[in-house]
């Protein structure tokens, strides 16, 4: 396995951070605070971490200055105000990265593609007329990209993607492993008993710094492009259908399904195996927890939930039928009963006072 080591000082210039201790301190790798060794580096983040950063046998932590004056039994340090973002950067700097270029002698690729001299192209790969790849961009084995697809610069496309549909990828875009981009949308017209096949003749858009996890599918719309804004994060397991528009660094956790022509806003969460029903719209800034399912639009931000909590198995099952017995009882009726409680509480606070 490659490891490289970098003196603590230069970490902390990278991370913008105080360095306190040994600035010629050699580390090789991060690690989490109970498994780091003296040659690794660790971050704390927050009081709850406080234990578990005493007993580390890490040779530098990354903290803030109220943790830092907490520790004792450390004397390397790093002292940021977010130790989580600077642990993700310093991430970056340990990362085995693909230094491979150029082109691999199994790949196909049509004469009329035009590919970046610093991209490097995979084994089997195979690259249709009119397509683009930009610079120090890496398509790994066995991708089909189809005709007149575009992928910008700096991007990284795992095995076994698929683009299509003419779609239109931007820069620092990652896709990982059997996604498909570009794919038919689910678009037919019933008539007499049979479901008439819609041609789709939109495309996809991805913007930049975008992230598509493995195995999720993102179709091309219809008519209009399916659009898929900058620093959008979209993890495993995901589908997106036609026409639906994703705004602006987004975070879709795995197994979130999202109809057709849907709007999502900005700064936007989903999270695990969220449903959403099509033509609708969410504004920005909304949270949507897990296994929910969002039917009809959102226009104010905040947290929605939906769904029955968890039960131990019995309570629940009691639950749902009560549930039941409710349903099937007139509105009408359930009012009248509730107003006549009203009036009974109110009569027995009218005489607790008079009695006072």
């Amino acid at each position: 396995m490659r490891s490289n080591y970098y003196h603590l000082d230069e970490l902390a210039q990278l991370v913008q951070g105080e360095l306190i201790g040994q600035p010629d301190l050699a580390l090789n790798g991060l690690a989490s605070l109970e498994r780091a060794q003296a040659n690794q580096i660790a971050f704390v983040n927050g009081d709850k971490h406080l234990n578990a950063a005493q007993n580390s046998q890490a040779g530098a932590l990354i903290v803030t200055a109220e943790i830092k004056a907490q520790l004792n039994n450390h004397q390397n340090f790093i002292v940021v105000a977010n130790p989580y973002l600077a642990f993700a950067i310093l991430t970056h700097k340990f990362e085995i990265k693909m230094n491979k270029r150029g082109i691999e002698s199994t790949a196909q690729i049509s004469s009329s593609a035009i590919i970046a001299d610093d991209a490097y192209i995979g084994h089997y790969v195979v690259i249709g007329e009119d397509c683009v790849v930009g610079a120090n961009t890496v398509i790994q084995s066995h991708v089909k990209i189809d005709d007149d697809v575009e992928i910008g610069k700096d991007c990284f496309i795992d095995s076994h993607v698929t683009l299509t549909g003419q779609s239109k990828i931007g820069d620092r875009v990652r896709i990982h492993a059997n996604t498909v981009i570009g794919g038919e949308g689910f678009g037919f017209a019933p008539y007499q008993g049979k479901w008439n096949r819609i041609a789709q003749l939109g495309s996809v858009r991805i913007g930049n710094d975008a992230r598509i996890g493995s195995n999720c599918s993102v179709d091309r719309g219809a008519l209009d492009d399916t659009i898929i804004s900058d620093g959008v994060i979209i993890d495993n397991l995901v589908q997106i259908a036609h026409n639906v528009q994703i705004g602006e660094n987004t975070a879709i956790a795995a197994k979130c399904g999202i109809a057709g022509s849907t709007i999502i806003g900005k700064n936007c969460i989903l999270a695990g195996a969220v449903g959403i029903v099509g033509h609708i719209k969410i504004t920005d800034n909304v949270t949507i927890t897990g296994m929910s399912i969002v039917t009809k639009n959102i226009s104010e931000a905040g947290s929605y939930s939906s769904g029955t909590g968890q039960f131990e198995t019995n309570h629940w099952k009691r639950t749902v039928v009560r549930l039941r017995q409710l349903a099937d009882v007139p509105l009408t009726k359930l009012v009248k009963q509730m107003d006549h409680m009203q009036t009974q509480i109110e009569s027995i606070e009218s005489t607790l006072k008079s009695r006072k």
